[in-house]
């Protein structure tokens, strides 16, 4: 069961392999940028949010996104690129692979990688800055990020199946993902929108990402608020990500 998928999985980390440096490269400097243009360029002026500093606030969020972007990134342009110019899905087409191979390998490498470089952001930020955490938290931030890569694969996997020209997929990140990702609360409070909208954003499944994956690393709980919106995202995320890829393998 499921050996296609995790034949497809094998076959994208190996790709990963060969340029791994550079991929790594480049993802460390955008967050660690962040965090230190804002958690030590703001400190002066933020000292603490909610009573906690504010380099420690930011911190979970820049590793999260992290993992939650390369998940999205791999799972959509992979997709593209292996639909569109390698014709490679259509040659899993004629063997024995099943769509829901195809669309779990595709989420088990965005997962993958997302885990991989969210882990090495994690490392980075640990040895330059004072940054610290209590270990016995990772469990709980470990399943939150897991679910939440989980399902940003997967809206990958729906873009990469539905987009044609490799410049929307640039286009989607740009409008919906990157929004989504800065009102989730990374670098402020949600107590800082108006009460009219608060309830809102707190639907949004980028708030159960951040907001979620903050509490666990500082407390070492995942709110259950939070962790219901994950599992139904990814769950539904995975039921669209499914139908949408058969649909377009029927056309």
């Amino acid at each position: 069961m499921f050996r296609g998928a995790f034949s497809i999985w094998g076959r994208d980390l190996l790709v990963l392999r060969r340029s791994i440096l550079s991929e790594l490269i480049s993802v460390i400097a955008y967050p660690l940028t962040l965090y230190l243009a804002f958690g030590f360029g703001l400190k002066g002026y933020i000292t603490d949010v909610n009573g906690v500093p504010y380099p420690l606030f930011i911190a979970p969020g820049l590793i999260s996104m992290t993992a939650v972007n390369a998940a999205f990134d791999e799972s959509s342009w992979s997709m593209w690129f292996h639909r569109k110019v390698q014709r490679t899905i259509e040659e899993y087409r004629v063997t024995p692979v099943t769509v829901y191979d195809i669309v779990i390998g595709k989420i088990f490498s965005g997962f993958s990688q997302g885990a991989i470089k969210g882990s090495v952001v994690f490392l980075v930020i640990m040895l330059l800055t004072p940054f610290r955490i209590d270990y016995s938290h990772l469990p709980a931030y470990l399943l939150c990020i897991t679910i939440s890569s989980m399902t940003f694969s997967c809206l990958g996997t729906i873009c990469g199946t539905v987009i044609d020209k490799p410049e929307n997929i640039g286009r989607v990140q740009s409008v919906v993902i990157v929004p989504l990702i800065f009102m989730a609360g990374i670098f402020f409070p949600l107590s800082s929108y108006p009460a009219s909208i608060l309830p809102i954003i707190k639907l949004l499944p980028t708030t159960a990402v951040f907001e979620g994956a903050r509490y666990a690393l500082l407390s070492g709980v995942v709110p259950p608020q939070y962790l219901i919106n994950l599992v139904l995202s990814a769950s539904l995320s995975f039921v669209i990500a499914v139908y949408t890829f058969n649909r377009k393998m029927a056309e």
